[in-house]
């Protein structure tokens, strides 16, 4: 980490970016930050994320840092108060090693069920009309086969025919498909 640190500090001061003393500073302040970070967080790996996220952000705010003032002390509240703000955080997640509460908050895609709609509804449309009006009455109104048999006119055993032969015809189509 010292030496990613040390050539991104070397390019920066190529470019006349910020002045030696921070830049030697800084390096010579990483071993002391990594000694406060395992003290509060008891975890190498941890340790280093939070030396290296300080490291960022004393880098994306060097124009805020008044020279002539102490950097470790900067730093030090940089890292102290990314450790408090990343325990707050934690603080309101939920732990969830295996994943279900995850899973019980997720919902299934739904292109799958939309393809198939659409599908049902070309193969709907594609029914003899007298097939299709009498499904449509009594499969998605729900009305009784007597009920549908009086709206369109003809006998219930003439309805219960059609239905069941729409009913085969999507099954075929449906099925076929699937």
């Amino acid at each position: 980490m010292l030496g990613r640190l040390s050539r991104a500090l070397d390019a920066a001061d190529a470019d006349r970016q910020l002045p030696n003393a921070f830049k030697d500073d800084l390096i010579v302040l990483v071993p002391r930050l990594r000694r406060y970070a395992l003290s509060l967080t008891f975890d190498g790996n941890e340790a280093d994320d939070l030396v290296q996220f300080t490291l960022l952000r004393a880098w994306e705010h060097r124009d805020r840092f008044q020279h002539g003032t102490n950097l470790a002390a900067w730093l030090f509240t940089i890292l102290r108060n990314t450790f408090i703000n990343g325990r707050r955080k934690r603080s309101r997640e939920v732990p969830d090693p295996e994943g279900l509460h995850a899973a019980s908050l997720s919902e299934p895609a739904r292109q799958d069920d939309t393809l198939r709609l659409r599908e049902l509804q070309a193969a709907i449309g594609r029914l003899e009309p007298v097939h299709r009006e009498a499904l449509m009455l009594v499969a998605v109104d729900g009305l009784p086969y007597e009920a549908a048999a009086l709206v369109i006119g003809c006998p219930a055993g003439t309805v219960k025919s059609r239905v069941s032969r729409a009913r085969d015809r999507l099954i075929q189509e449906i099925g076929a498909s699937a």
